[in-house]
């Protein structure tokens, strides 16, 4: 298999709660909830960058779309790393994301490699690191 990451999906309790927070309070660009013609289509499209998307869509759809019984949520076992180019970039961004309504589950801090790095969650538990890292080219 060649890898081809294309699409992340996140599953949601509240599709309008979950816009807002990386809408309004990231300040990611989306055309917003599309699909909500189609039973279980509902879904809100992210642009991440050239060929990548983050996908919000309630748990319930991503369920029976998938086959599997919806689940409790649960302890994160998984995360999503945003890197960017300074430290002073991880502290406004782990900022902004507490304005936006995330849970600081680790402020940002010196880390073992060298770098600099934080934790969040989004209002569904999902786990976002901001980090800074020496090693790390960062493209904008």
């Amino acid at each position: 298999m060649k890898p081809r990451l294309t699409l992340i999906t996140l599953g949601v309790d509240d599709l309008q709660r979950a816009l807002v927070f990386y809408r309004d309070g990231l300040g990611l660009a989306t055309p917003g909830v599309v699909g909500e013609e189609f039973e279980h289509g509902a879904v809100v499209f992210i642009e991440l960058q050239a060929g990548l998307k983050l996908a919000l869509w309630p748990r319930g759809s991503l369920a029976h779309d998938s086959g599997l019984p919806l689940s409790q949520r649960g302890a994160p076992s998984f995360s999503l790393a945003h890197n960017v180019a300074s430290q002073q970039q991880v502290d406004a961004v782990m900022a902004e994301a507490a304005r936006a309504g995330a849970t600081i589950t680790k402020p940002a801090a010196k880390t073992f490699y060298g770098g600099y790095a934080g934790y969040f969650q989004d209002p569904d538990g999902h786990l976002w690191e901001v980090a800074w890292n020496p090693q790390f080219d960062v493209a904008d």
